[in-house]
């Protein structure tokens, strides 16, 4: 029986919201049916130059430094390959890039997109080389502020005359990338952010054993995860922490993720006398054992697609609070409370304190009813990836 080659294109394999829905969906796949491949981008290729071109693009390996998924790719049997990362400057180069990669490997059966940002050129490329599926995958609801968002909504146009299929994990996301009229004709599929539920399901003793392990048995502990940078609004979530800094002595808050404003956030931290009461922990391999930790998610961010982080604090069974600006698709359940992120951050404190008496329970079947268990979502993508049909997504 062949295997079908399934090529991920992605920023990288860093431990980021599409990266983790994707390795999620990996280990529900039969490899000896499915088989996962993943197109990255890297700076280090950016400064390569002329006849080198051919041999590297497409290489596994090329100064390029590893990322937190590569290890379990590779013990998966899927392969890396790395692109130059796009600059805009660099089009023709990136082009040419992509068309090498391409003109060299003819094993996909369907390439996926979630790098909507340049999908309209690796895309096109891919079909004319002969790949039988393509896909792109809105896995987001904005763009950075400046010249890099503006080139993003330009690269972004027409893109649905591009693919042979536009998915979105929400309807904002499929409006921002593809345009409402084209979401309101039924042209994209909306596929919500599944997780592996289980995982994540409350568990009264490993909180215990995890609180104790942090010596934070008697604390209030407030948690997020997300990358440090612009979107995720880390600088107000941290002004509503310190708003409940003043009415409880014992508020702890952890945070999950790196990111170019960690240092910022510390420093912020710091100013505001609560930096001992912060914890940053950093990119941690199982994230599942600190939302046992914690007792109500924040996520005030500027934008979604629609977050994973949030269906996985809902899955722990978790009190979460979250800005306005994120879609309503995200909530599973009745545990997530809308706020917006245009009011005093003392507002949300308030807000936050007012639910410290709420009763924490085991919600799985409930996530598993929304539709937000990969397990059984594997099973549209397995028929997709093997017959090119979506109807079961």
């Amino acid at each position: 029986m062949s295997v079908t080659h399934v090529l991920h294109v992605l920023g990288g394999t860093g431990l980021g919201g599409a990266e983790s829905r994707i390795m999620d969906l990996y280990r529900q796949m039969n490899k000896e049916e499915i088989q996962f491949d993943f197109l990255v981008h890297s700076e280090a290729l950016n400064h390569v130059r002329g006849a080198a071109l051919s041999r590297v693009y497409g290489a596994k390996e090329c100064g390029r430094e590893p990322q937190f998924y590569d290890e379990e790719i590779q013990k998966m049997g899927g392969h890396i390959y790395v692109l130059p990362k796009f600059k805009v400057y660099n089009y023709f180069t990136y082009r040419k890039a992509v068309k090498v990669f391409f003109a060299e490997h003819h094993e996909f059966e369907v390439v996926q997109g979630h790098m909507t940002s340049t999908a309209s050129i690796y895309l096109p490329i891919a079909k004319r080389a002969g790949v039988p599926v393509t896909v792109a995958h809105s896995r987001n609801a904005g763009v950075e502020k400046g010249l890099k968002g503006i080139a993003t909504k330009y690269l972004r146009k027409n893109l649905y005359r591009k693919a042979d299929h536009c998915f979105a994990c929400s309807v904002l996301a499929g409006v921002d990338v593809f345009g409402k009229e084209w979401v309101e004709k039924g042209n994209v599929k909306i596929i919500h952010n599944a997780i592996d539920a289980g995982k994540f399901t409350y568990d009264l003793e490993k909180r215990t054993s995890m609180r104790q392990k942090m010596q934070l048995e008697n604390k209030l502990v407030l948690g997020h995860v997300g990358r440090f940078n612009t979107q995720k609004n880390h600088p107000y979530l941290i002004d509503i922490f310190a708003e409940i800094c003043k009415k409880r002595e014992d508020a702890v808050l952890i945070l999950l993720g790196d990111g170019p404003d960690k240092e910022q956030m510390e420093k912020k931290c710091a100013e505001l006398g609560i930096r001992e009461k912060v914890l940053f922990e950093g990119n941690q391999r199982h994230p599942e054992e600190y939302y046992q930790v914690f007792d109500f998610f924040l996520l005030p961010s500027f934008y979604e697609g629609l977050p994973g982080v949030l269906v996985e604090a809902q899955a722990a069974g978790l009190r979460c609070f979250a800005a306005d600006t994120i879609t309503r698709e995200a909530k599973a359940t009745e545990l997530v409370t809308y706020l917006s992120i245009e009011q005093p951050a003392e507002k949300w404190a308030e807000a936050i304190l007012g639910q410290v008496d709420y009763e924490r329970k085991n919600v799985y079947h409930e996530m598993v009813a929304s539709g937000f268990d990969v397990k059984t979502q594997a099973e549209g993508y397995k028929n997709f990836y093997l017959s090119g049909d979506s109807s079961g997504l």
